[in-house]
């Protein structure tokens, strides 16, 4: 049969269920820039917000194109999903924003080699254009990794 959820203990993080909503952070990516979290994990689920390539030591936009910018982003991404002991590895959907279609090759082939790198299943992903970004950024990122934490 199916088991009953305790959802009392949902918002106890030291619970057994583990399905606690918990804030991911690293300071290794951009600090949020409103009242949002970086990354909320949930039992084996992390739903990670968009990343823009602002670089999180300087809070400057990276330097270059669409190819500088979506390897920046998806360095964000990754070190958020790290603090969380996921890695892009574990990544099942992806939200890519555009400030530009034409940019979609370009932004698709640094993509590849992050989240679809040979004899990996690449993630669900939507890809669409948006008036603006962000920091005037021209490519935004959000993730949702599954799987079993690493220490």
């Amino acid at each position: 049969g199916r088991k009953a959820i305790d959802w009392a203990s949902m918002s106890n993080p030291n619970a057994t269920n583990n399905l606690a909503k918990v804030a991911v952070s690293s300071n290794n990516a951009p600090a949020a820039l409103a009242p949002y979290s970086q990354a909320v994990r949930i039992g084996e689920t992390v739903y990670a917000s968009g990343q823009v390539a602002l670089d999180p030591a300087t809070g400057q936009l990276a330097a270059g194109g669409i190819a500088e910018q979506t390897a920046r982003a998806l360095e964000n991404v990754n070190a958020v999903l790290a603090s969380a002991g996921f890695s892009l590895g574990d990544v099942v959907k992806t939200t890519v924003f555009l400030k530009s279609m034409n940019d979609f090759a370009a932004m698709n082939e640094i993509y590849a080699r992050y989240l679809a790198p040979v004899g990996v299943v690449p993630p669900a992903r939507s890809t669409v254009a948006v008036a603006a970004l962000p920091k005037d950024a021209l490519v935004e990122i959000e993730v949702i990794a599954r799987g079993t934490p690493k220490a």
